[in-house]
């Protein structure tokens, strides 16, 4: 059993990622540590035992919210296409939804003067989610699933046509579309990929 200090520890972890998720979406880059600490409820200090800068618990924000998107290619449940529909709804709920915009007008705001910053949040963020893909896409082709090709081309066709259109509409304020017209989009996207790769 781990000792109450290890436990506590892993709390005010957690609760710094997700306060300083919030603060960041609502207030942009600039939102203080002493705000972020507030929001967690713990000292200031206690950021600072757990990260080096702010700029380090913004790139932990961008791989915790890239782990969540990436939940559904992982084990071996659904065939080839429901995994893929898992992916995309899962990947668009985060990068199109409101939460993903206000973490996307966030970074490009401030990239221009945080360019490690920048690198960070795309190496742990689109990076990873564009190799997981890539690593799911070429399994899927060495078992004769879907067609021979580069499978990183594969991956980064895909996520833009999940994310490209519809993230700029929503950007200048279009609101999501309602559940059921979501789940058709998802669906036409994923179903257009597979022909495309279809043997």
């Amino acid at each position: 059993m781990r000792q109450a200090t290890e436990i506590s520890a892993t709390d005010n972890r957690q609760r710094l990622i997700q306060a300083a998720a919030e603060a960041f979406m609502e207030e942009g880059y600039h939102a203080s540590i002493d705000r972020i600490a507030a929001r967690a409820g713990v000292a200031r200090q206690t950021v600072y035992n757990h990260f080096a800068s702010k700029d380090d618990l913004f790139s932990e924000v961008a791989q915790v919210a890239a782990g969540a998107i990436l939940v559904s290619l992982d084990g071996d449940g659904g065939d080839l296409r429901e995994r893929l529909l898992r992916f995309g709804a899962g990947l668009r709920q985060k990068v199109i939804g409101d939460q993903g915009l206000a973490m996307f007008r966030t970074l490009a705001a401030e990239a221009p003067r945080f360019p490690a910053l920048a690198q960070a949040f795309l190496d742990k963020g689109p990076e990873q989610t564009a190799r997981r893909l890539t690593d799911f896409l070429a399994r899927a082709m060495d078992e004769g699933r879907l067609r021979r090709d580069d499978p990183r081309f594969a991956a980064e066709m895909l996520l833009s046509m999940l994310e490209g259109f519809d993230r700029t509409r929503r950007l200048l304020g279009a609101p999501a579309l309602p559940a059921g017209l979501e789940q058709d989009r998802v669906a036409r996207i994923v179903d257009c990929f597979l022909h495309a790769y279809a043997l």
